[in-house]
């Protein structure tokens, strides 16, 4: 008998195992039968019936129906004795080597993801441990490092190297991503369509986010891309990503990091700008500091779809600073058919000017309740 602990949810898993062969052991006591009598009543070997009785060999189905016949108890109780005592034991022996895999639980932000509803709260260590593995989809810690090393490595290639960032929280900030993305039905992807969603899209950042929420994730689900807002987590820095789940289906993660319209629309339009002019091999992660040439193209792409350069130039050659006032901001955002807070986050960008000016016309977002909303 090997004693531990094992808890799994809804469902009663004992802290030891029962072999078959305990359990043919006390049958045979009970008939008053030697292990040598039941040898010759079944045709096999006495060391195959010893070897039964400690658990050293496993009962087949031939010697299951032998049993039957001879002790009276039906076959179909050997083989779930020996099924459930291999799991047990299988069970038992992972519990032993999750226990040395319990100090990179310490790595994982879990209140947080407690916080956000990803997975539950467990006292136990090992438990908590097989909630986050659980989450993850793999079998341990050693799988983990096995299947994000590929993400983890791009996330090390573009990070600033004035911002660390807590590649284990990105990982797991990319992972509720999949998940959420898992359970929205995307039409295959068509790069026409989404190029040409693309330009009606841009009237949304005039609603609030009780109505561009839903419509955006419609809208770029009709074309193959499925939308998900996921708020970040501690030392990530994450603004945005953009993966391809399958050969037809995209993904396109935000997160709400700098908590103003414009900021959100422009990481939007960004991560369209990977999908529509970037390979479908490369997972884009808008980290703090990150810039390479097709971080600048999918820059380039976002800020001419929502305010086109040549349209730009013609505001402001109309008001040039410092004569660009609130009034003048309104009026040509809704021209445009965007948010005026878009406009100003672009005229800081640009240094047309001070970024303390006109932050009133942005929209301050929140999360509440795992939603969007406007911010008080």
């Amino acid at each position: 008998m090997i004693e531990n602990e094992i808890a799994i949810e809804n469902e009663f898993v004992p802290d030891y195992t029962v072999s078959p062969g305990e359990s043919l052991l006390e049958t045979l006591e009970t008939l008053g039968m030697s292990q040598t009598e039941l040898a010759r009543r079944t045709g096999r070997p006495i060391k195959t019936i010893n070897e039964i009785i400690q658990a050293k060999v496993a009962i087949t189905p031939e010697t299951a129906i032998q049993l039957e016949r001879v002790l009276g108890v039906p076959a179909s109780y050997w083989l779930r004795m020996e099924q459930n005592y291999r799991e047990d034991l299988a069970r038992l022996q992972d519990n032993k080597a999750l226990q040395e895999q319990l100090p990179w639980l310490r790595d994982v932000p879990v209140n947080e993801m407690v916080k956000f509803g990803w997975i539950k709260k467990w006292s136990d260590q090992l438990d908590q441990l097989r909630e986050v593995l659980r989450f993850y989809a793999v079998a341990s810690v050693k799988q983990w490092q096995v299947f994000w090393d590929s993400q983890v490595a791009a996330i090390a290639f573009r990070q600033s190297t004035a911002f660390k960032v807590d590649t284990v929280g990105i990982t797991a900030w990319l992972r509720q991503g999949e998940l959420e993305a898992q359970v929205i039905d995307c039409q295959p992807f068509d790069a026409a369509r989404f190029r040409k969603e693309i330009e009606t899209i841009r009237a949304l950042t005039q609603e609030g986010p009780a109505v561009f929420v839903p419509e955006l994730e419609k809208r770029s689900a009709a074309c193959g891309v499925a939308v998900v807002f996921v708020p970040e987590l501690p030392r990530t820095g994450v603004c945005g990503a953009t993966r391809w789940l399958t050969s037809t289906k995209a993904l396109i993660q935000l997160s709400l990091r700098y908590k103003t319209d414009d900021q959100l629309w422009f990481t939007f339009f960004h991560e369209a700008g990977h999908i529509l002019l970037h390979g479908k091999r490369e997972t884009f992660l808008e980290i703090e500091g990150s810039s390479n040439e097709k971080e600048q193209e999918a820059d380039e792409f976002a800020a001419n779809q929502l305010i086109p350069t040549s349209q730009l130039q013609q505001f402001l050659a109309t008001y040039q600073p410092p004569c660009v006032s609130r009034a003048a901001i309104e009026q040509f955002a809704n021209q445009l058919g965007i948010a005026p807070g878009i406009v100003v986050g672009r005229l800081q960008h640009d240094g047309v000017i001070p970024p303390q000016n006109c932050n009133g016309l942005k929209r301050r977002l929140a999360w509440a309740e795992m939603s969007l909303v406007v911010a008080d």
